[in-house]
C-alpha cells in the first residue's frame, strides 16, 4: 500500500512519531535504497517517540501483509495487468510490476477523491515529528540521518501526494516511478494508454474500493 492509504488505518491517531513509523518503510526506500534496517526486531525502548516509530513500522509490515495476501489484491492486480499488457506493447515495463502499483497509486487516489482521507492531516504529522528524535531512530539503527533528513524535508515541503486527487497525476507518479528503474519506460502513446488504463480502473473501483479497507481494519482489531 501507498502512503495514504497507510496512513486510513491511523486517521485518527494523536501520535505523530506512530503515524511517521506507519510509513517510515516507504520514505526510507525512497530516501535511501541502501538503508536495510529491521527495527522491527529491536526490544521495546523506553523513549516513548522511538518505540512509536517502532511500533508503526510493525503495523505498516502487517498491513502491507495482510493486503497483499488479500483476494482484492491479487484480483485487481491482475486485471489491471492485463490492461497494461496491452498499453505497454514494446515498452521495458514488467505489466505485474506497473499492475501492482497502480492499484495502490489507485486507491491512495480514490481515499482523497472520497474525503476519507485529507493529505493535510497526514504532512501536519509529519511535520510535528521533531528530527532530533528521527535521527535517533535512524542512528539506533545504524543509519546516518542526513540523507534521510534531507529528502523528509523535501517530500513535506512539497506535497506531492496532494496531486493524487488528479487522475493524470497518478498516471504521471506510475511513470516516475518506472524511471527509477528504466531509463525511457515510455513513448508518447504507451503513456496516454497508461493514462487511460489508469482512469478507466478508477471508474471501476469508486463504488466498493473501500471493502478491502474494512477487511483489514478489522483483521487488525482481531490481530
Amino acid at each position: 500500500m501507498n502512503f495514504l492509504s497507510h496512513f486510513y488505518f491511523d486517521r485518527n491517531c494523536t501520535d505523530a512519531y506512530h503515524v511517521l513509523g506507519s510509513v517510515m518503510p516507504d520514505l526510507l526506500r525512497n530516501a535511501d535504497k541502501q538503508a536495510q534496517i529491521k527495527p522491527e526486531r529491536l526490544p521495546e525502548q523506553t523513549d516513548p517517540a522511538i518505540n512509536s516509530i517502532i511500533l508503526g513500522w510493525k503495523k505498516h509490515l502487517e498491513i502491507d501483509r495482510y493486503f497483499h495476501s488479500s483476494e482484492f489484491f491479487n484480483y485487481h492486480s491482475h486485471q489491471l495487468k492485463l490492461l497494461m499488457v496491452l498499453a505497454l506493447a514494446g515498452s521495458p515495463v514488467k505489466p505485474f510490476f506497473l499492475g501492482h502499483i497502480a492499484l495502490e497509486l489507485i486507491l491512495d487516489n480514490l481515499l482523497l477523491t472520497s474525503n476519507t482521507v485529507f493529505a493535510d492531516d497526514f504532512y501536519d504529522h509529519l511535520k510535528n515529528a521533531e528530527e532530533a528524535n528521527i535521527s535517533k531512530f535512524l542512528r539506533l539503527n545504524g543509519v546516518d540521518p542526513q540523507k534521510f533528513l534531507s529528502f523528509y524535508t523535501v517530500f513535506i515541503n512539497e506535497k506531492y501526494l496532494h496531486s493524487y486527487i488528479k487522475t493524470d497525476s497518478v498516471a504521471y507518479a506510475l511513470k516516475r516511478v518506472c524511471q527509477r528503474i528504466w531509463k525511457n519506460p515510455f513513448t508518447v502513446s504507451q503513456e496516454e494508454a497508461v493514462a487511460e488504463a489508469v482512469n478507466a480502473y478508477i471508474n471501476i473501483l469508486s463504488a466498493g474500493f473501500m471493502q478491502v479497507f474494512l477487511e483489514m481494519e478489522n483483521l487488525l482489531q482481531q490481530a
